[in-house]
């Protein structure tokens, strides 16, 4: 393979990973809108924000759902990133 048909691969995976990302950000974006509904019905209501056993539940689906190449660990770890965020939002 010459460099030039590597160097156009590239291009090509990395335009699918620039839609990718696209999508990512726009799900992401849309599930923190989601979280917030349920915070403002919570807050309404006087429930408690925060529910351990709810981030448990999403962990085991995301395992469940999970065909690698991530590993459960790998998976969990970013959506205790993403819970967290979603917390700190306004």
């Amino acid at each position: 393979m010459s460099n030039a048909s590597v160097e156009l691969a590239i291009d090509r995976y990395r335009e699918q990973i620039d839609a990718i990302d696209k999508e990512i950000v726009a799900l992401l974006n849309k599930r923190a809108i989601q979280s917030l509904s349920i915070r403002a019905l919570k807050s309404c209501k006087q429930i408690e924000l925060y529910d351990s056993g709810r981030e448990e539940e999403i962990f085991e689906h995301l395992a469940k759902r999970n065909k690698g190449p991530y590993t459960d660990e790998n998976l969990r770890a970013i959506y205790e990133l993403i819970l967290k965020l979603n917390k700190e939002l306004p």
